[in-house]
Order: structure tokens, then sequence, then C-alpha cells
């Protein structure tokens, strides 16, 4: 019989030689896929479910929320996805447990489907293609219900082998006496062997082309360790909680010294919230600060917290009007020991304060303290920060303008400690002379410098990196020898032990300052 001819398998279904051709490449095909996802997963020790199922908006989103934020559920998730999509993979590959593999992979993939599906007014999960009802994922379940679908029979796989096998024993154990063996209806024929035995090189090509790769990617990264190590790299830090952990932070060189804020022990280097809430001072590019806070999903914000506190950087400075969520969910999942300062605008203030306290911060500050007293509401000054330190916080006053600290100090007003701006103006945006357009927040630095020899409690300063137009090693340094006590800067997960290093080494050398290091104590 040619290949063009039929097959006639067992049960008297005749099927083309061609359709069984095509059956069988769809079902390597698919199996291909599913192998290398659960792999691709199973070699990430970053990779999580809890992203796509939390920006679920469908039918099932109650649902999936609750698996995303649920940690031991959201473990058996991750685990149950990486090892499903793997050995499903592996059935339809080898063609073993063919019928049951079609259908958990099915259902697998239903799954996928009513977290995002393609329809119109659900935001998609993320944009690799236009769907519009039908998606690949709604393609490749229709794919494997047909498989599912289709006899037994017909499949060319190490299954049938096995089973053939199996029959063979279960007459050798039936039969008694000299009965002769029966002939096998279902026996494979040679076509079937080799159509069988067709599958394992592309098996063999399937784990060449996995280790190719991984072996790839180790090479990439041993170059990035290598121009990390040279100070070539700036990433030298991974992008989740549990590749930090699996590289052991090899890259920190000490952590981050600690100093006295009243009844708190603070890092030297806080983190700034700006970037978490969205805020990234990207002047005209307008489409800048929607992709930070897109970035900063509360998932990204604890992993960036996490790795901070292996750097010793343990205190977070944040709107927390804005960013609220974050301190709740860093407190719920028991993610470690940070501290929080809450940033406090005028408008609305006594209100913020409370839900600050109610949040549990460690501090809080009034931002932009100007806003009260070029209106002379100086009591309003006074009556926060008494409320703050009644509530057992640390109080402060912030600003972009030394003038309006001054005025509360001269009131008698004397907050625990000041968040004043401070950067040097020698990047070439800066422009001093001209007009302002968000690129300068600190016109008034040797104003600070001066009246910060005579301020005899702690200066965190900010916006040291003039937003990110100053290396840090320039802006970390200019701040410290000008007199701050503490630094807060805004950072990505990739930079912290970037930042880490710089401000150790910034502190452990000969720094040219006047003011003595103030401490609330």
């Amino acid at each position: 019989m040619s290949s063009l001819q039929t097959a006639r398998p067992a049960g008297g279904h005749r099927w083309p030689t061609a359709a069984l051709i095509g059956l069988l490449l769809l079902r390597l095909a698919i199996g291909w896929h599913f192998l290398y996802e659960g792999l691709a997963k199973l070699f990430d020790p970053g990779w999580s479910a809890a992203a796509y199922l939390r920006s679920s908006e469908w039918l099932l989103a109650d649902l999936f929320h609750w698996m995303a934020d649920n940690p031991a559920v959201l473990h058996w998730v991750n685990l149950l996805n990486v090892w499903g999509l793997i050995l499903i993979g592996a059935g339809l590959m080898l063609g073993v447990f063919t019928r049951a593999a079609s259908l958990a992979g099915a259902l697998l993939l239903g799954l996928y489907y009513l977290a995002h599906p393609p329809l119109v007014g659900v935001a998609p999960a993320i944009a690799e293609g236009s769907y519009l009802i039908v998606n690949k994922n709604l393609v490749e379940m229709f794919a494997l219900v047909l498989l599912a679908v289709v006899p037994k029979s017909n499949f060319a796989g190490l299954g049938r082998y096995i089973a053939a096998i199996w029959r063979g024993l279960s007459a050798l154990v039936r039969r008694s006496g000299e009965a002769p063996l029966h002939h096998d209806p279902e026996g494979l024929s040679r076509r079937e062997i080799l159509a069988t035995a067709a599958t394992l090189p592309l098996l063999g090509g399937f784990v060449w082309a996995v280790l190719k790769k991984r072996a790839h990617k180790s090479a990439e990264e041993r170059i990035l360790a290598a121009g990390s190590a040279l100070g070539e790299v700036d990433a030298v830090t991974s992008p989740t909680v549990k590749i930090a952990e699996a590289l052991s932070l090899d890259d920190l060189k000490a952590k981050v010294p600690q100093a006295k804020l009243g009844h708190l022990d603070v890092s030297r280097i806080v983190l700034g919230g700006n970037l978490m809430n969205g805020y990234a001072h990207a002047r005209d590019l307008i489409y800048v600060s929607p992709l930070v806070k897109a970035y900063h999903t509360v998932e990204k914000v604890l992993e960036t917290l996490w790795i901070a506190e292996q750097c010793g950087m343990n205190t977070l400075v944040l709107n927390t009007h804005v960013g609220g969520q974050f301190i709740e969910e860093y407190r719920r999942r028991k993610v470690g020991g940070t501290q929080f300062l809450a940033q406090c605008r005028t408008n609305g203030l006594m209100d913020l304060v409370r839900a600050a306290i109610d949040l549990g911060v460690k501090g809080a500050y009034i931002q932009s303290v100007e806003g009260l007293v070029d209106k002379d509401k100086f009591d309003e000054v006074a009556e926060a920060l008494e409320f703050m330190r009644k509530n057992g916080l640390v109080a402060g006053v912030g600003s972009h303008n030394i003038a309006a600290v001054k005025k509360c100090v001269d009131h008698g007003i004397v907050p625990d400690f000041c968040m004043k701006t401070f950067h040097h103006y020698d990047y070439w945006s800066a422009r001093p002379d001209d007009e302002y357009k968000d690129n300068r927040y600190c016109d008034d630095r040797l104003e600070t410098v001066e009246f910060m020899k005579s301020f005899d409690k702690p200066w965190i300063a900010f916006k040291v990196l003039a937003a990110g137009s100053i290396h840090p090693k320039d802006g970390f340094r200019f701040a410290f020898e000008n007199g701050a006590d503490f630094i807060c800067v805004g950072m990505y997960d990739f930079q912290v032990v970037q930042d880490a290093n710089i401000v150790c080494d910034v502190l452990q050398a000969s720094l040219k300052r006047e003011r003595p290091w103030r401490a609330l104590t």
C-alpha cells in the first residue's frame, strides 16, 4: 500500500495516511509547545502566575485574584501550572496517555482563556497580538479537543507500543497449558512501529534545543556578571525576589550603615516612593510616567523592598495617600521589616496624617510645607506635628524651598527632621538661568547648606540625583559632603545593589564635610 493510500486501524475506521501524519505533527507541535513552556517556567526561579491572575477582569476574576493574593494557594497554582505543562507536553510528544494529556491540556488552556479572553471591553494581559474572541489559546484548545476525540488506535506513539507489550505480557500470564497465543488485532504493524520510533529523534532534538538555549542564556549571564564586576553593567540584580535569593546578592559589597532617627534605626539611604507611584519627572515624555506606574505592580514593589532589605536599606518614604496599598500588602504578606515614612501633602493634611497612622507608618512629614506657611497657617503645621508625635511618629517637614523651613523654625516650630531637596547643577538640562521646566528641584542649594549648619536635627536630602540626571556616585557624595545625614533616592529593583554599593563606598571614603552628623535621639 502506498503512502497515499488509507490505513485501516482497529475498529474498521479508515484514515488517510496523510491525515494520520497531520494528526501526528499536530500532536508533536502542541506537545513541544507545552513541554518547553513548562521547562522555561521551571528554569526561571522568579516566574509566578500572580501577575497574570491578578490582572484578570472577566468571569472568574474574583477567584483568580484570590489565588494570586494567597501565598500558599499561589504556590500550588505555580507548581501545578509548571508540572502540568511539562507532563502534558511530554505525554503528547511521546504518545503516552495521549487522550488524558489532550483533555488536561484543553482544560488548562480553557482556564487561560477565561482569565484573559480577547473580548470587547476586557483589557488584555499582554499586548502580544491582535485578537477578537479567538486567540491562540482557544485555537490550541480546540486542536487538543480534536486529538482527544480521535480514536487512540490512530495515534503513533510509545503509548501503543507500551500497551502492545503489556497485552503480550498479560497473555503470557493468562496462558494455560500449551494453548497457542492468539493474534492480537491491535498489535503494531511495521509502519506503526516506524512512526512511533520517529518520535524519539524529535524528542532528542527537543532536548538538544533546550540545552542549547540554556547554555546560551548561561553565557549571557556570565558576561553580565563579569561586566558588573568591572563596573561596566548597571543591572547587577535580578528583577524578582526568588532570583535575587538564588544569586545570594553576590555583588553586594556591604550592607548600608544605619543611624538614629528618633527611636528608629534608619539606613543612610532610604528608598523614595515616587517611581512606585508613577511620578517619573519625565518632562515632555508623556508615556514614561504611565510606563513606570505599570512596571511597579504590587509584586514588583514587594520584590524591590525585599532586595533593598538584603542590602541594609530598611526605610521607604511614600505618598501613602496614593501608595498605601503597597504598605497593606507588605504587612499582610509579612515580607520583612521595612519601615515607612509617610509623605503628607498640605491639602487635607490631618486626614492624610490619620490615614498614614492607620497604615502603621513609623514617621511622617508635611510635604510642601510652604503651602501652609506662606499663608501664615503655622498653627496647622504645629497641630499636625504634635498629632504625629502623640501617635508615636517621628514628625518632620519637607520642602523644595528652604525659606519655608526657616519660617517654621523662626516661629518656634522645630520638626524632628527635615526633608529638603538638594543637588548641584552640573548636568546638561539644569539650565539654572532659564525658565523652570521640571528640570531643577533645588534652586537654593547655597542657602540650604548655610541653614543646615545651624539646624541641629537630621536632614534627609531628596532629589539628590535631580530625577535621574546625575550619576549616583556624584549625587550621593555631593549630598553627604554638604551636610545631608540621610539621602532619599527612588530606584528600580535592578538598581538597588548598585546604589547600596555606591553609598557604602562614599561613606567609607574621606568626605569633605563641615556639618556634624546629626541624629535625633
